[in-house]
């Protein structure tokens, strides 16, 4: 498709009172030129904020980072040789991070997909990095689905990213320069970079409650990992997007902690019983199973341990 055949067929289906409804193609131009108010003919590159500000970005987003990158550098390694780049973006549209080959970078950063470059819908209309941002779920947006005509020869793959919270953090996109990836080539990279995001939600889920017991309820290849961060006592004190879809739990039911087994509805009335049971079998297994060294370790007399040990239904062999 010619430049000036794509802004036409844009200008058609903007004027059209129903094409909203057609696609979410359609929907992301009819807000970008309507809303936004962009041209499809700009030619101007992607606004780009300066060494500082992305300096100050990246370093908010730390441990967002730390976990992303081993990701991006993994992701890059799967799909750098067929001409793609990996791109982490924050929840602006603001590229964080970029992974290209040599021989691709000056087509990446020609087309703007540069370090610094904001890609929000606002600013660039129907993208991958914006269109994914606006959305809060994956999307495709190949070729002369861009809104601007500078941009039909990008495919763009994304999928959102979520901080520990469940709220959307960022985006992580897969992009092409060339023409010869069709639409197998195009669903399949889709498919990988959906599991990329999930697995730096995960990442980043479980070093920001590094110190907590992380539970793993369900994985699906929709939400990824339904994860639950719980401190010594078992009360629940952090939730996964995943999680918080699968359970129905939102922050403010999260501000106050939660017994695990009462959020997953299995649990009974908490007894002393149950926590001198649960201090008793950590004490024997740490002992290896003998009494005396537990009873050593718990700071009690053997007999003691063993009248403990009969309340709590456990049984003690000899030794």
């Amino acid at each position: 498709m010619t430049i000036q055949h794509h802004s036409d067929t844009v200008f058609q289906t903007v004027r059209s009172p129903s094409s909203a409804a057609v696609s979410h193609v359609a929907a992301s131009w009819c807000r970008s030129a309507l809303h936004h108010g962009l041209d499809p003919d700009q030619q101007r590159l992607p606004e780009r904020v300066d060494g500082k500000t992305l300096a100050v970005l990246r370093q908010s987003h730390e441990l967002l980072l730390a976990a992303a990158n081993p990701v991006l550098d993994q992701t890059f390694r799967s799909v750098g040789r067929s001409g793609c780049g990996v791109v982490l973006s924050d929840a602006s549209g603001i590229i964080m991070e970029r992974r290209t080959s040599a021989g691709d970078e000056g087509d990446f950063t020609h087309v703007g997909l540069s370090e610094g470059a904001c890609w929000g819908e606002a600013a660039e209309g129907t993208n991958g990095i914006g269109t994914c941002l606006f959305e809060g779920k994956p999307v495709i947006i190949h070729r002369d689905q861009h809104f601007a005509s500078r941009n039909i020869g990008i495919s763009c793959m994304d999928a959102p990213v979520h901080d520990p919270h469940g709220r959307l953090i960022a985006a992580l996109d897969i992009s092409s320069c060339r023409d010869d990836h069709g639409p197998a080539m195009v669903e399949m990279i889709a498919a990988l970079v959906r599991g990329a995001a999930q697995r730096i939600e995960r990442d980043y889920f479980c070093r920001h409650f590094a110190d907590s017991k992380i539970v793993l309820l369900a994985e699906d290849e929709t939400h990824g990992a339904a994860l639950l961060a719980t401190d010594r006592d078992d009360l629940v004190i952090g939730a996964s997007r995943a999680a918080r879809l699968r359970l129905g739990l939102d922050d403010a039911m999260l501000r106050e902690p939660h017994p695990l087994q009462q959020l997953l509805g299995t649990g009974q009335a908490p007894s002393f019983e149950d926590g001198d049971r649960s201090v008793l079998r950590r004490a024997l297994a740490q002992a290896n199973g003998n009494a005396s060294k537990a009873a050593k370790i718990l700071g009690i007399g053997r007999a003691t341990l063993y009248r403990r040990m009969a309340r709590a239904g456990l049984r003690h062999s000899a030794e």
